[in-house]
């Protein structure tokens, strides 16, 4: 059986985007009153009382300059909550913030888009098999419906 797991954003992005984020603005921080905010940082929601941002992040332009990939007019940034100081990442390696209906986008080597599909809830392990039996598939990104947020990527297992 193939385990596909979610990566969440890289340790040294996470401290580059509470410097300055993926649009050039400072980070604000915020004390989440509600929690509930999808972290981006550790995969999990916030709880309340925690101390997050919300920061623009580029992950196609980040995942280009580490491969040498050119993802032209598919580069987009776009909002993403992290905790506003460094955590300890996910806790396990479960698929996380699908109890709700997502994308998973598929990207080549090139960093163009391939095609994407809705998923249902309950369904993530087959969508991601799925995406992979293409040979031409890099990696895929997870994303809200709602908003299109981008929530994790998944790379070839």
């Amino acid at each position: 059986m193939t385990t596909h797991l979610a990566r969440p954003i890289e340790p040294t992005a996470l401290k580059e985007l509470r410097s300055a984020d993926d649009a050039g603005r400072r980070m604000v921080p915020v004390t989440d009153e509600e929690g509930g905010a999808p972290l981006r940082c550790c995969l999990r929601r916030s709880a309340p009382g925690e101390l997050i941002a919300l920061v623009s992040y580029a992950p196609l332009r980040r995942w280009a300059a580490e491969t040498g990939a050119d993802p032209g007019a598919y580069d987009e940034q776009g909002p993403v909550f992290i905790h506003a100081e460094e955590c300890a990442g996910p806790d396990g390696d479960a698929l996380p913030f699908t109890g709700a209906h997502r994308t998973v986008r598929r990207y080549s080597a090139e960093g163009r888009i391939l095609g994407g599909r809705l998923v249902d809830p309950g369904d993530f392990t087959e969508a991601l098999a799925e995406a992979f039996t293409d040979p031409t598939v890099a990696l895929v990104h997870v994303r809200a419906v709602e908003y299109g947020c981008f929530l994790y990527e998944v790379h070839r297992p």
